[in-house]
């Protein structure tokens, strides 16, 4: 009977060759380990340090190969796979690569990771007794973080998401400091474990920062602008949507703020390519 448990790295002596592999022992119990699991020779009387884990047989065996992560030490992965209605696949150093479920994921698919991305994870077993890696949560994140100097205000800055919601995303720079980006801040929604690049709009006292995707005032005008022009070429020249428009559905629609969206029809007037008449905007 053996007391191995999976995910858990321990010594063994190579007691046996079989086919395909060797038999591994310990005073815990004896274990496969595949040919194909070992990067280096193995002799018999060898003693090897191995990682455990489930092959797709649901049988427990051995690999040489050491991942950087445990039950307690996150680390960053990359998604290799997603599977609809199951969660997506990350490469953690073994040959098997392991399910991150969507139990763990965002509500909606279109912000799953994709192939490549990569999430800050450690190692969990479901009911079953299944290798999870399980993103890490709010508080492991804020371990992690180191405060941010004011020196970064207005400056560009780059991390990777680590958490999504309604109200926005929550990113870890390569810094290593904290960001959030308000749904207001940026025109589309990110991926959870996607890399992105913004603009520092707050330092926060504790050291956190307030990060916007779109452009600056000047730059994001012209892109509103443009915006506006293409939405009203695709519905014969003409819009409901007038500075007297609520806030809420302009930001339904266009996902920019009723101020950016009365900017813009400002410079279209003044460029003399629309017109407002009849509670409507009109393409010139």
């Amino acid at each position: 009977m053996t007391n191995l448990n999976v995910g858990t790295v321990h010594e063994f002596s190579v007691s046996r060759k079989i086919d395909n592999g060797f038999v591994l022992t310990n005073e815990h119990g004896e274990v496969m380990l595949h040919v194909n699991d070992t990067k280096e020779t193995v002799d018999i009387d060898q003693t090897v340090k191995a990682f455990l884990y489930h092959d797709k047989q649901g049988k427990l065996v051995a690999t040489t190969y050491l991942p950087d992560i445990d039950f307690n030490t996150y680390g960053w992965v990359e998604v290799v796979d997603m599977v609809d209605n199951l969660g997506v696949f990350v490469d953690i150093g073994i040959p098997k690569h392991i399910l991150v479920s969507k139990d763990d994921l965002p509500l909606l698919n279109r912000i799953w990771p994709i192939v490549h991305d990569q999430l800050y994870v450690c190692l969990q077993t479901d009911q079953k007794g299944r290798l999870l890696a399980k993103p890490a949560t709010e508080n492991i994140i804020e371990q992690y973080a180191e405060p941010a100097p004011e020196s970064v205000l207005n400056t560009t800055i780059s991390g990777r998401v680590y958490r999504a919601n309604k109200v926005g995303s929550f990113l870890v720079t390569e810094e290593g400091y904290q960001g959030f980006i308000h749904y207001t801040e940026r025109k589309e929604e990110p991926r959870l474990g996607e890399w992105v690049k913004g603009r520092v709009i707050d330092v926060k006292s504790v050291g956190t920062l307030n990060i916007s995707l779109r452009p600056v005032k000047e730059e994001a005008l012209g892109e509103d602008a443009e915006q506006i022009l293409t939405y009203l070429s695709s519905n014969k020249g003409e819009m409901t949507f007038t500075d007297k428009s609520s806030p809420e559905a302009i930001r339904d629609e266009f996902n920019i703020s009723k101020a950016a969206f009365k900017r813009a029809l400002g410079t279209l007037m003044k460029q003399d390519k629309i017109k407002q008449e009849d509670g409507k905007t009109v393409l010139k």
